[in-house]
């Protein structure tokens, strides 16, 4: 081979070496690809160079870059530069390339936020949804960010009930690498609970569990509250509230199996759905205590329960028990003690035998109570609730109970109790958090009875008057022989005390034309008072001072009656006593209620009067849905000081108190005007049997037969055409209540098949009304 030719092979030799040298040096170290920095792993950093950066100082990215120049670097240190440097939001791009010796990091850097803002955003306020976001002005920008804040923004709305809402981030790019941010939001419409089942429910219908519950079915008029929103919390503390109302019914073994919340298509309504398991109804069998304390003299627990052998079982019973013997005990000087209820249930019997097993609890001391959530209600509304304080022993059955009694005020959607260890192995911290719901009503009401007429009423209240958890109340009803309106204020804890105090200024005006030809207008202010002496015994007391006007009395009523038109002033102070027994007030299955009361007028005013009222109330479940009452009632009213009765003050017997009778169609009357006198004696009797008709039970309509007894005498007007006897008078008949969605609906259908000559009858009674 000639030198010309060893030279040209030499040449293409180099050339051939240094093509794939050049390509290395020219390729991204980095740029998501494991492959293109394979080549490189292993070697020294000469230098390190940044390019693109304009915010940022160099210095700054070579140091979340982690490598430094003469250093050695491998393929994993390129990788964790990278992630460091994508961490930090700073760089929407990011590329390492290796120049002979020298490393070149060339960014682009994420825009910095200008400004951010909302557009549709009408039912939730700017300054709320700015709260929540990450990404605010002056912040950088980063895709990741947007989508995030995106997701927070939905939300808050979803947690306002609008789960058809939408939200469409836009970028606006300015100079200087900055963009503005808007959120274009869709809001859609609130996604009520349309409706709410029951699955599995065979002892009680879903019209009474649906008023076991806080949710309600979205109603158009239930405009001014959110319990027709569905909320997820609210869901789940519905669950705790069937399984309250099931125990204390008797049903220990009740479950709730699931709690379904399905989302109409177009996201506007949720239908709920509860699948329960009832299981058995148990009664108390033996009732034992099994007391594991140290010391010689033990209280004497057992004449504290409630739970009697024999009786309905019932949850809330057995809580009252274990409160009133945690009280005693610690009266006795046992502060840590700890009650778990031990059941035994028989289910073949249904039988539950319950043990109360007392063991020394464990010495720890409340260090200090966090309360967080309340943004209106006042502290001491919620501290007064609780049954326990700084510094007292630690009691997980108060504990219970005060979480309870919190939910019971009605000022919160969701209440959570929690403690936490304290500052030393024998204190604990209570952290209490509540989420507050609207207090305020506006209830509109329309109607018509036999009694009344067409009826109207309109109402204000606010349940926790400026967080203090002080009631304000107006209402106005208008009525074709009835005006009423009354404003009325009431303080719970009047003193600091368990002692509920209040003031009722009122204006009644009742139209008698029909029933004893005259009207009465009443004006007059009321005080108020009431405590409980236990958990069901309430005593009451009140002082009241009003002008009572007879008038419009014409020449043709009785004389009887002309002589007591005038302006008289009354002043009277009564109390009354009331237990109530009943499993609900509104509705009873089970369960008796007796009331005692007495007022005595003539502290000042005119009238000079003492009067006595007693009532009493029985019911009974002689099968499913079946139930047995028996009502009664009895009042005397006489005058001292050589003063009658006058009309105003005297009772009166017909038409919803006694079914076949008009109003004021049993009792004394002046046969010659037919003018009903009113009687300062009276009883009454009511035997009643409610029944379900085998209609569908979502329709709401239960049948009913009665009978009603008594008699109303005894008047201080005397002459030859006054009637004045004390016969008792009787009638039967069937009745029929409907549920309906426009209010409840009776219709009774009554014969008096014993009366005397002067009553008036009537046979049909009718009422309906609705509140919105």
């Amino acid at each position: 081979m000639g030198y010309r030719s060893l030279l040209c092979f030499a040449l293409s030799l180099f050339l051939l070496l240094a093509a794939p040298v050049r390509a290395l040096e020219a390729q991204p170290v980095s740029s998501g690809s494991g492959n293109a920095t394979a080549g490189i792993a292993g070697g020294t950093i000469g230098d390190i160079k940044v390019e693109g950066n304009e915010r940022i100082e160099s210095r700054t990215i070579i140091s979340y870059l982690g490598l430094t120049p003469g250093a050695r670097f491998t393929q994993a240190d390129i990788d964790n530069g990278l992630k460091n440097l994508y961490a930090t939001g700073f760089f929407a791009d990011v590329q390492l390339l290796k120049q002979g010796n020298a490393l070149i990091v060339r960014v682009v850097e994420n825009p910095v936020v200008s400004r951010v803002a909302f557009e549709g955003n009408d039912r939730i306020d700017t300054k709320d949804l700015e709260k929540e976001l990450e990404l605010k002005p002056r912040s950088i920008y980063s895709q990741d960010k947007v989508q995030s804040d995106v997701k927070r923004i939905l939300d808050i709305y979803r947690r306002s009930g609008r789960y058809s809402a939408t939200v469409e981030p836009k970028l606006i790019k300015k100079d200087q690498n900055r963009v503005e941010l808007v959120y274009e939001i869709t809001e859609g419409p609130v996604a009520r609970v349309e409706k709410i089942s029951f699955i599995g429910n065979e002892h009680f219908d879903t019209t009474t569990l649906r008023k076991a519950i806080r949710t309600e079915e979205t109603r158009w008029y239930k405009f001014l509250t959110d319990n027709d929103k569905f909320d997820p919390d609210r869901l789940q503390f519905d669950q705790e509230l069937l399984r309250r109302f099931y125990n204390d019914e008797g049903y220990a073994d009740f479950q709730v199996k699931s709690a379904n919340a399905e989302l109409s298509p177009k996201k506007d309504a949720f239908y709920l759905t509860f699948v329960v398991e009832e299981g058995p109804q148990y009664k108390f069998g033996e009732v034992k205590i099994a007391n594991e304390l140290e010391g010689k003299e033990k209280p004497n627990l057992q004449k504290l329960l409630t739970t009697k052998a024999g009786k309905i079982y019932d949850a809330s019973k057995v809580e009252d028990s274990i409160d009133a013997m945690t009280k005693e005990l610690g009266n006795h000087g046992y502060a840590f003690v700890d009650i778990q209820p031990k059941l035994d249930r028989d289910k073949d019997k249904r039988i539950a035998n319950l043990t109360y097993v007392i063991k020394p609890g464990p010495r720890v001391y409340v260090e200090r109570i966090n309360i967080t959530g309340n943004v209106r209600t006042l502290d001491e509304v919620i501290r007064r609730e609780f049954r326990l304080s700084e510094g007292d022993a630690y009691n997980t059955a108060k504990l219970q109970r005060t979480e309870q009694r919190l939910n019971n005020l009605g000022f919160f959607e969701k209440v959570t109790v929690k403690d936490e260890p304290g500052s030393a192995p024998d204190k604990t911290v209570v952290d209490v958090d509540v989420k507050e719901k609207s207090t305020g009503e506006i209830n509109i009401g329309a109607g018509y009875s036999t009694t009344d007429g067409v009826l109207g009423d309109f109402g204000i209240k606010e349940k926790n008057l400026m967080g203090t958890g002080q009631e304000l109340n107006l209402n106005f009803i208008m009525a074709t022989y009835d005006r009423q309106a009354q404003l009325g204020f009431t303080n719970p804890y009047f003193l600091d005390r368990e002692l509920a105090a209040g003031f009722d200024i009122y204006r009644n005006y009742m139209d008698f034309t029909r029933e004893s030809s005259y009207v009465s207008d009443v004006k007059g202010i009321t005080l108020r008072g009431s405590y409980a002496l236990q958990e069901k015994l309430q005593h009451s007391f009140y002082y009241t001072i009003h002008n009572n006007t007879i008038k419009d009395v014409p020449s043709t009523a009785s004389l009887f009656i002309q002589d007591q038109e005038g302006t008289f002033l009354t002043s009277a102070v009564g109390h009354s006593l009331s237990l109530d027994e009943r499993d609900n007030k509104f509705n009873p299955t089970r369960g008796y209620y007796l009331s005692i009361a007495q007022e005595v007028a003539g502290l000042g005013g005119y009238d000079k009067y003492l009067k006595h009222e007693v009532k009493a109330s029985y019911y009974y479940p002689v099968a499913n849905k079946w139930t047995l009452a028996f009502l009664g009632s009895g009042g005397n009213i006489f005058g001292f000081s050589g003063q009658d009765i006058r009309i105003n003050n005297r009772f009166y017997l017909g038409a919803d108190n006694f079914r076949g009778f008009e109003i004021a169609g049993v009792g004394p009357r002046d046969t010659g005007t037919r003018d009903a006198l009113g009687g300062n004696d009276y009883y009454l009797g009511t035997v009643e049997l409610h029944f379900p008709l085998g209609l569908p039970e979502e329709l709401g309509i239960t049948g009913a037969v009665f009978t009603d007894a008594g008699s109303l005498w005894h008047t201080d007007a005397s002459g030859p055409t006054v009637f004045d006897s004390n016969a008792m008078r009787v009638s039967s008949g069937v009745g029929m209540l409907w549920t309906s969605p426009f209010g409840p609906i009776r219709i009774d259908l009554a014969h008096p098949f014993v009366k005397q000559k002067p009553d008036r009858t009537q046979i049909l009674n009718f009422s309906f009304g609705t509140r919105f």
